[in-house]
């Protein structure tokens, strides 16, 4: 959940003073998007630096009280020298700064002391407010209208591409500012790389077709994916089919604050050993997603084990991928609360 204040940031970095770099963390605190910028949390203030581009902007659209419970103070980048050569040590965001940036910063400051940190901001962002869910559902909504149109352009000759890039006039159509992420399209054998890139590759008959798309909207994300049939499924598709959804079913049943995400991860596997296909899937269960496509924790046995929490968003995609025959992902979002999700 948003920290209330300034000292919320510090008492999680355990540190008296915390710098956030990170664009997409810098937006989630001051309610800005921008190319460049710095916020430096310090005793009671959050401190906003921003050049030219962005100061009036900043001055007039941030969240300066008005969004969150904390007011936010507008400095120009001009400032930062003055105010960081006062601060006696100071947190960092480890995996955003470059050895080269840090570097720089050490020199300049000499009477600083740099200590890396990760995850501060980002664990608060797991847990979404209301304005934030309010968002995330206006993209969720885009992308399941762009799904119910996709059967209709499955016709014999049309690319992957060529689909691909209907999926993104639609998103702009049904009023998200963008995607997500690239959209994966694939058709046929194609289908069978998780990740694959849409193509020249042509639809043709008993084609299994593979999407994975979502819209953004204000900054927030949507993804999912669902697999069409251009002709009737063959018995094996068909069963394929039907354990993908099962697991999917059995995982999102099982949803709800406090359960880990090795558990979601293995209920979807055991679905899928029941049916002697477990070895197919080679890919986690799923992540949060958020301001981010990927954030919070990956649902994976193989990572470490964390707790769900109320109100974090998180994908359930189980997939099965068979080499050079076909592959199978079904995927949506899940808000997680107190109660039970309804039955898919």
């Amino acid at each position: 959940m948003r920290p209330k204040n300034a000292q919320a940031v510090l008492r999680s970095a355990n540190l008296s003073a915390f710098l956030v770099s990170n664009l997409t963390n810098i937006q989630y605190l001051t309610g800005l998007k921008m190319s460049a910028g710095l916020v430096l949390v310090r005793g009671k203030n959050i401190m906003l630096f921003v050049d030219g581009r962005y100061e009036e902007a900043a001055r007039r659209d941030g969240r300066q009280g008005k969004q969150g419970s904390y007011g936010i103070s507008v400095k120009s980048i001009e400032e930062f020298e003055k105010v960081m050569s006062k601060v006696a040590r100071c947190g960092f965001e480890s995996d955003d700064v470059t050895v080269a940036r840090v570097s720089g910063w050490k020199k300049k400051f000499k009477k600083t002391k740099f200590v890396a940190n990760k995850g501060v901001i980002e664990e608060f962002r797991r847990s979404k407010d209301s304005e934030e869910i309010k968002k995330f559902k206006k993209a969720q909504r885009i992308t399941r209208k762009i799904m119910k149109k996709i059967p209709a352009h499955l016709k014999v000759g049309i690319t992957e591409r060529g689909l691909a890039e209907k999926i993104r006039q639609w998103a702009i159509e049904l009023g998200a500012e963008n995607l997500s992420f690239d959209s994966i399209v694939a058709f046929g054998k194609n289908s069978a790389l998780p990740h694959h890139h849409p193509g020249r590759t042509k639809l043709k008959k008993r084609d299994v077709v593979q999407i994975d798309c979502g819209a953004k909207v204000d900054g927030y994300c949507a993804d999912q994916s669902r697999v069409f049939f251009k002709g009737k499924p063959s018995s094996h598709e068909s069963r394929v089919y039907a354990a993908v959804e099962k697991a999917k079913k059995a995982a999102t049943a099982s949803v709800k604050p406090g359960v880990s995400n090795h558990k979601l991860d293995m209920i979807a596997r055991d679905i899928l050993k029941q049916e002697d296909l477990e070895q197919y899937f080679t890919h986690s269960l799923g992540h949060g997603v958020g301001l981010d496509i990927h954030e919070g924790p990956s649902l994976s046995k193989k990572t470490k084990k964390t707790k769900l929490l109320k109100n974090e968003i998180v994908t359930i995609e189980p997939g099965v991928y068979m080499p050079g025959k076909f592959g199978m992902r079904l995927e949506d979002e899940v808000i997680i609360s107190d109660m039970q999700p309804p039955k898919q």
